[in-house]
């Protein structure tokens, strides 16, 4: 079977999933977008209002701010994969609890094995803290690490980690949006080192 059929039929599951309160309080879930073929994976947090109006991940103003990063670095949503880690909104959206994080997370770990992208860039401490764990390191505050690079390995090769601040945040506050420029340069420079 290839990617993409892999992809629909896990993405069929996410639509109809019932693991958790979120599935009875969602409009629509929120599998992903992107290519199946992505280098670069971005992993948010949790669906906010849009989201779930439109069942696409990253449309609101978040969103904005997340293609305005790629188009700095000549990327475009078609040439990545961008999804969360909790596939349906919070309500008001809240922090995804652990227990929405444990019944949602075995979608996400079977994306990353279906795309294997080179990079994951984990956006917000829920996310950062997830993607960490499950690849053996020690989550510290984003602040500290965000830009860093860790590097993994899988069953599919290497893989890279690099933490980001969650695009949502710039919008609150100006010299977040500054660091995510500065890390988006560093992703254009290993994604040009991958080839």
């Amino acid at each position: 079977m290839g990617k993409e059929e892999l992809m629909k039929k896990l993405e069929e599951k996410i639509r109809n999933c019932q693991k958790c309160p979120l599935g009875q309080l969602r409009t629509n879930a929120v599998p992903g977008a992107g290519s199946y073929d992505a280098k670069v994976m971005f992993v948010g947090e949790a669906p906010g209002y849009w989201e779930d109006q439109k069942g696409l991940p990253f449309v609101g103003r978040a969103g904005k701010v997340l293609d305005e990063l790629l188009a700095g670095i000549c990327l475009s949503r078609d040439e990545v994969y961008i999804t969360n880690i909790v596939k349906c909104r919070p309500p008001e959206n809240r922090d995804p609890t652990e227990e929405e994080i444990r019944a949602c997370a075995p979608y996400l770990d079977r994306q990353i094995d279906i795309i294997r992208p080179r990079v994951i860039v984990p956006l917000g401490r829920h996310s950062m803290r997830y993607i960490l764990e499950k690849f053996g390191f020690k989550p510290e505050p984003i602040s500290k690490i965000h830009g860093k690079t860790f590097e993994a390995r899988t069953l599919f090769g290497k893989i890279i980690i690099m933490p980001m601040y969650h695009p949502a945040a710039a919008l609150y506050r100006p010299p977040i949006r500054e660091e995510l420029e500065k890390d988006f340069v560093k992703l254009a420079k290993i994604l040009e080192e991958l080839g």
